[in-house]
């Protein structure tokens, strides 16, 4: 019954309309008439027409609601669901959290050999990167350690083995949005986008011949099939990349124009703890350490040894990533995190949780949220308008307050660490360096949720949430447009 139910709901949302405003719908608040009457009028976008809308903006000093439509309706909020998870783990886990990777053996060292069994155990972090890896290796050759007479493990059981989250589509599987989470994995950059490689195809100077397709990190685990051809100057680049279910065989196919450049593309791996441990076996060898055993996953021995420790950047400083490029990887790393912290339980249920019982101290009514990841890429993950700006509001009071706010992206600011996904909106408009929000995008959805500051210095809360909208290409520019009119408020 519970699956009928939630169905029930869902079709009630996805088959409601735009409904005309209210009287009631904006309050006596100063600004308020004239501020229903102009998003009203954006509201009338043909392009809007049978789609669900969500809208609620706050006065940021005392909460009060001074503008709303359908503020109360739950509606699938795309990646404005990382509000509440980046919010829970700051309250849970703290701004100077640190994830770790650590380190063992069930051996003795004699001389420059290690007889005995060298493990990595991962414990979720998200940045794991090669300087990371080559620094752990370092480590064990500072030790005198040039041989290891035994196997090489990986140990990923920090998290459960369910790798995708309830809801993914199978069509998300290959993307770097829609990575394998385990204990552990491996960045293969900056932007800490964990469990992907990264595919670089670039044209030839010969039409005809193959393009060059190479691949960060260089690995083995990860085979390449590079079908490409080079076309001639300004053809259609045809370029497609294929991950096949269920392994690591990337397939590159299509046209390549002739001088067009280089392209990047981040594909997801197959068994994320299986490609770090094949280059962490790289870093080992890369330092002289050589390995006679075998290399697979297992498990720590009750009483190991440990040899190094690894740190990540603290959570205050991978918040930036998080929340500037939408990184749904550590969205999802955050909540089996929690699980495992708060809960004794690395899985998607604890973690999911562990959140919950962070709502109403959040400010957000357990009735107003349905939460079913922790990056809002389900489609059946639904929270209102008001429960998010409420979740704003309530920030303010935080100690981790000025983190979480940073973190956010900033309106037509060129800059991508400082702009993020809001680096090419909203430039040379009021709403420029003002606006300060989480963007969020799935299939038929978009949102957009943060602080304003307005023309005459009031500051707001808002949140706008589209639902069901088939024209998706305008809904960035509808938001915009309201943007703009709470900056000039």
């Amino acid at each position: 019954m519970k699956w009928l139910c939630l169905l029930m709901v869902v079709m009630v949302i996805s088959f409601s309309s735009v409904s005309p405003l209210k009287k009631d719908e904006a309050s006596n608040a100063a600004g308020g008439s004239q501020l229903s009457s102009k998003i009203a009028k954006v509201l009338s976008h043909p392009d809007l027409k049978g789609a669900s809308i969500g809208i609620s903006v706050r006065n940021a000093s005392n909460g009060k609601i001074i503008y709303k439509h359908n503020g109360d309706t739950r509606l699938r909020p795309a990646s404005s669901m990382k509000l509440v998870t980046g919010a829970a783990a700051l309250q849970l886990l703290g701004e100077n959290y640190r994830f770790k990777t650590e380190i063992y053996t069930d051996g003795k060292q004699k001389g420059s050999t290690l007889k005995g069994n060298i493990y990595i155990r991962g414990k979720g972090d998200p940045t794991l990167g090669e300087k990371d890896l080559d620094n752990i290796a370092l480590a064990l050759k500072k030790k005198g350690i040039k041989k290891i007479k035994g196997n090489l493990v990986a140990d990923d059981t920090w998290y459960d083995q369910i790798r995708l989250s309830l809801d993914m589509p199978w069509s998300d599987e290959q993307e770097y949005y829609g990575a394998q989470i385990s204990g552990l994995t491996f960045s293969p950059n900056a932007d800490y986008d964990a469990g992907t490689v990264i595919i670089q195809v670039k044209s030839g100077n010969k039409v005809g011949k193959a393009a060059s397709v190479t691949m960060t990190p260089k690995t083995d685990y990860v085979k390449i099939s590079n079908k490409t051809k080079v076309g001639k100057v300004n053809s259609k680049n045809t370029v497609k990349i294929h991950r096949k279910h269920g392994s690591n065989g990337i397939t590159v196919t299509g046209n390549v124009p002739l001088n067009s450049g280089t392209t990047k593309t981040w594909i997801s791996v197959w068994e994320p703890t299986r490609y770090t441990l094949a280059l962490f076996k790289r870093s080992l060898e890369k330092q002289g350490i050589k390995i006679t055993g075998n290399y697979t996953a297992g498990k720590i021995p009750a009483k190991p040894t440990k040899l190094a420790t690894d740190h990540s950047p603290k959570l205050g400083t991978i918040l930036v990533p998080y929340m500037k490029l939408s990184n749904n990887t550590i969205s999802e790393v955050l909540v089996k995190e929690m699980g495992r912290v708060k809960g004794k339980v690395g899985s998607w249920d604890k973690g999911l949780s562990v959140v919950e019982g962070q709502f109403v101290d959040l400010g957000i009514g357990n009735d107003a949220i349905l939460m079913r990841d922790g990056s809002g890429l389900s489609h059946v993950s639904m929270i209102s308008a008001n429960a998010l700006t409420n979740l704003l509001y309530k920030a303010q009071t935080k100690p981790w307050y000025k983190t979480y706010k940073n973190a956010l992206p900033v309106a037509g600011d060129s800059d991508r660490s400082v702009g993020g996904t809001l680096r090419n909106r909203m430039k040379g408009t009021a709403a420029q360096g003002k606006i300060i929000a989480k963007t969020g995008t799935i299939s038929t959805v978009s949102s957009l949720t943060g602080y304003v500051k307005g023309k005459k210095g009031n500051k707001y809360v808002f949140s706008i949430i589209i639902n069901n909208a088939k024209k998706e290409n305008q809904l960035k520019k509808i938001e915009d447009e309201m943007a703009v009119i709470l900056a000039s408020n």
